[in-house]
């Protein structure tokens, strides 16, 4: 392929993705073309039926599938990869991964991170999973395990202080992961961590840059939560965790209308199917 012909390919699919991301009417805000090429990707692995371990078109065809440039696919791809959704092969092809826990290999398989009713049921699953394990967390922490949860509050109250979306998110895994670690069971531990697996695509394709919710007000009530589990309050770490999560959920869904969701000039979604 030609300078000339590359140079044209990587501006047309750029083009196209700016305006996927962007709405019918401009109303949307843009998203990375990487993003965009992202969902597409998954989107065409659950359209043409595709399961863990089968092959996936050659970068160039998978371009031409998506409607973007091989240098954005290529992004794309390494991001899906990271994630643990696709499996790069040197020297063979680009496949489905095995999901790392098979007990979820077609929710994991299937999921959209960019789509809206996929992601109401995702906080849905996850609110009733978490306020049990704040519940359990505060009958069951040993010392050890309080100071834990207290630990990572902490972080995340730095982090909110400092407006580091980066740190902030780091502390926010550590402290959902330290409470369900304290519930002491090991199934809403290892379901929690899978949970927490599809949110992160959500945030990093669907959302990049954005963490849900305000920093501030997550931190604060990561601290509330982090209290209730230490004085042994499994009813009030329940209601604090059910508020936070709540607030989380509408955060994003917020965001992914305004960003998927076509609107008219005037903010209204727009009635185009």
């Amino acid at each position: 392929m030609s300078q000339t012909e590359n140079t044209a390919g990587s501006t047309a699919g750029g083009t196209a993705g700016k305006r996927a991301a962007s709405g019918a009417a401009g109303g949307g805000a843009y998203r990375p073309g990487y993003e965009v090429a992202a969902e597409r990707i998954l989107e065409y692995v659950v359209r043409a039926g595709l399961q863990p371990g089968d092959r996936l078109p050659t970068e160039k065809d998978l371009a031409d599938e998506v409607g973007m440039s091989r240098t954005v696919v290529r992004e794309a791809v390494k991001i899906l990869s990271a994630l643990g959704r696709l499996s790069v092969q040197k020297g063979r092809g680009i496949y489905v991964a095995e999901p790392e826990h098979s007990s979820w290999q077609q929710s994991l398989a299937n999921f959209l991170p960019a789509d809206l009713h996929q992601v109401d049921e995702l906080f849905e699953f996850r609110r009733h999973l978490e306020t049990t394990t704040a519940q359990l967390a505060a009958q069951r922490a040993t010392p050890a395990q309080v100071k834990a949860v207290r630990e990572a509050a902490r972080q995340s109250t730095q982090a909110a202080h400092d407006d580091d979306i980066d740190a902030f998110t780091r502390a926010d895994e550590a402290f959902h992961t330290a409470i369900a670690t304290a519930a002491a069971n090991t199934f809403y531990t290892a379901t929690v961590d899978a949970v927490r697996r599809l949110q992160r695509q959500v945030t990093t394709i669907g959302l990049a840059g954005l963490a849900g919710g305000s920093l501030q007000v997550a931190a604060t009530q990561h601290e509330a939560i982090a209290e209730a589990i230490t004085a042994g309050e499994p009813t009030e770490a329940q209601a604090l965790m059910a508020e936070h999560i709540d607030m989380t959920a509408q955060q994003f869904q917020r965001e992914i209308w305004r960003r998927v969701i076509p609107h008219d000039g005037t903010g209204t979604p727009s009635s185009e199917s």
